[in-house]
């Protein structure tokens, strides 16, 4: 027998899809339900590593979690990994099949859509219930011809479709009106409902908001759920979340991290924001970086060559040095570890025309970009004080030079990953990760003075995720969405 299917579809992006998906899948879990997540096409580098070695968008992989099952590449079957303005890696199912601007991609779609379907077919076979989660915004007309993320995918599959709306941003009334009245007649009937997200203040006062909604689309209202705050404590799908953060914590320890362009994986800084002794500074294109930090932590980036283009132009190579003159500590993660080297090397062209930059000259290592891509989870102890880590590799690129002769972390299997200067206050790793285990917190946070909270950061998650789907479980009929299921 095969799973029902239920599908949420959003007004926009960032509405908070991903979050409700996840804590509807946990909520159903808890029933004794087996579910899925699924979503077609995904647009996002914070991207999460599989066991069968392909990737995923990070989001499904906390969708994955919720259900208490490993993520697998048919959870995502399309992700797309944006490089430039206009440009994205295109990975299906777990591997990357070409480079796309936005055109060539609408012309890729067809073939695309193949395996779409496939993997939705596959964990119909596995599951009780399928939870999708559309892309971006379903009133996207613009796009409807040859659509696989929403309505276009909606129709093929045969899958119901609850839309929601997000009344934190204003005009929530409009977002869900406007969305009836610009979607063609198909696309609306296979909307069974709405659900009005995010909702501030007395419910009583927007009674009269949902009847209007109603009376505008008929469509029945599901629910108004009210802002879930504690949302921050869980991964982010992408980049647009990290525009309402500038500062987290108020610790004695402060990590300054500037927000490149094509920032990636930035879900290595989760742990670090929850972590009390923390002081976490954001630091936006236009903004110095602070003259009072202890420790900068370069991100992983999509497009490293470009990144530190932008870092340049933003001054922050300068800040970077400064900030070591004043005896200051770098770290460098996965994209953020090539640009601490003496030199990047691209001879095939993988992020562009064929070349080399000048990285920034603070580890004597060298980095070639190659076209084969690391994916894989890692385990081991860090160098030298042996504390035990998990994480993944994620990455293109072999790194090699004189400063990798101090590695900083040894696997199970022998092999060792990134690199120290002489000094010991720059260092790079290309495991993503690794800040999740409150040990290697402590030692980092131990190596300014400082002392951690021990924080279990898997637990925290974990424990989130049941209090969010007890949190819409308490706002949302789940029997009537099950019975909504097709």
């Amino acid at each position: 027998m095969q799973a029902k299917a239920l599908m949420i579809q959003g007004t926009g992006s960032d509405v908070g899809k991903s979050l409700i998906v996840a804590g509807l899948a946990r909520a159903f879990t808890r029933r004794g339900l087996s579910v899925l997540p699924f979503k077609p096409q995904n647009m996002s580098n914070n991207a999460a590593v599989t066991a069968d070695g392909g990737e995923i968008g990070r989001a499904q992989a906390l969708q994955a979690r919720a259900c208490g099952v490993s993520p697998s590449v048919d959870m995502n079957p399309v992700l797309l990994k944006p490089q430039s303005e206009t440009g994205s890696q295109v990975v299906v199912q777990g591997r990357i099949l070409t480079n796309a601007k936005a055109r060539e991609y609408q012309a890729l779609k067809p073939r695309l859509f193949a395996a779409v379907l496939e993997s939705f077919a596959r964990l119909k076979t596995k599951s009780d219930l399928v939870l999708v989660e559309g892309a971006g915004s379903a009133s996207e007309t613009n796009l409807r011809e040859g659509d696989i993320a929403n309505m276009g995918f909606a129709q093929a599959a045969d899958v119901p479709v609850v839309l929601v709306g997000d009344i934190d941003r204003g005009g929530v009334i409009a977002q869900i009106v406007g969305t009836s009245a610009v979607i063609d007649k198909a696309d609306a009937a296979r909307i069974v409902g709405f659900i009005v997200n995010r909702f501030r203040g007395d419910p009583s006062l927007f009674v009269e908001g949902m009847r209007a909604i109603e009376r505008h689309t008929n469509w029945p209202s599901l629910g108004l759920v009210p802002y879930f705050a504690k949302a921050r404590r869980l991964p982010a799908e992408d980049a647009l979340a990290l525009d309402h953060r500038e500062e987290e914590g108020s610790g004695a320890v402060k990590i300054a991290v500037p927000v490149l362009p094509r920032i990636s994986n930035f879900d290595d800084l989760d742990p670090l924001k929850l972590e009390p002794a923390i002081r976490l500074v954001l630091v936006r294109p236009g903004e110095a970086l602070p003259g009072d930090a202890d420790l900068v932590l370069l991100p992983g980036s999509k497009a490293t060559i470009a990144d530190l283009k932008s870092l340049r132009a933003e001054g922050w190579d300068v800040d970077i040095v400064a900030h070591l003159r004043r005896g200051g500590k770098v770290v460098g993660l996965c994209g953020g570890y090539q640009m601490l080297g003496r030199v990047i090397r691209d001879p095939d062209g993988i992020e562009g025309p064929p070349g080399e930059t000048e990285g920034l000259g603070l580890l004597e290592v060298e980095t070639v970009l190659t076209s084969t891509k690391s994916l894989r989870a890692v385990k081991g102890k860090s160098i030298p004080d042996g504390e035990p880590f998990a994480g993944y590799e994620m990455h293109v690129g072999i790194t090699r030079g004189p400063d990798t002769a101090r590695p900083v972390l040894r696997f199970g299997d022998g092999r060792v990953d990134g690199a120290v200067s002489a000094n010991g206050r720059v260092r790079g790793v290309y495991v993503h990760g690794f800040f999740s285990d409150a040990r290697q917190r402590a030692a980092l946070l131990a190596s300014f003075g400082a002392a951690s909270s021990g924080l279990s950061y898997e637990s925290d998650v974990e424990q989130t995720l049941d209090e969010l789907a007890a949190h819409l479980a308490a706002h949302l009929d789940l029997d009537r969405l099950l019975t909504l299921a097709r």
